[in-house]
């Protein structure tokens, strides 16, 4: 029973993050398609300078936060025994950054949209190479957890598909 409440946890987090991802990519890619055409004008207006100044340095300081945020919940998983307890945190810590990751990706869309500045381009960037990285996967949740090799087993079982 253990195993199959990993299983469903595993799969859950697994699928929500591919849903946040499947939103965030065509989001930015529309925006960012309109921005380089140079064939497409909405007029839309220009973000005043210090919002878009916020902007960029609230998504810089939220790219820096969810990985400060996401390790540290990480932390609590060395003092907790039980592997399921164990995956519940890994779980929800993934969640949460995958939200964050989520959020700073429509900020990029929203600022390249109204600015056409390019470091929001390399905000997406990043946070693409954060949605790469934290990508649950039963070997990153092992390494990150540092998982005992009976747990790091259990953990890929219960990680296939049914």
């Amino acid at each position: 029973m253990n195993d199959q409440e990993i299983g469903t946890i595993y799969r859950k987090t697994e699928r929500l993050t591919l849903l946040i991802l499947m939103i965030s990519l065509p989001l930015f890619g529309m925006v960012y398609l309109y921005d380089s055409s140079g064939n497409l004008s909405w007029d839309l207006p220009k973000l005043p300078s210090i919002l878009n100044g916020f902007l960029i340095g609230f998504s810089a300081a939220l790219l820096i936060g969810q990985y400060v945020i996401f390790h540290k919940k990480l932390k609590s998983t060395f003092v907790v025994e039980e592997l399921l307890e164990k995956v519940r945190i890994y779980s929800n810590a993934t969640n949460q950054r995958f939200w964050i990751l989520f959020l700073i990706s429509v900020f990029a869309s929203v600022g390249l949209l109204f600015n056409q500045n390019p470091v929001y381009t390399v905000i997406f960037a990043v946070t693409l190479i954060f949605f790469s990285l934290a990508k649950p996967s039963p070997d990153r949740m092992a390494r990150l957890m540092k998982l005992k090799k009976e747990d790091r087993e259990r953990i890929r079982a219960a990680s296939r598909p049914q």
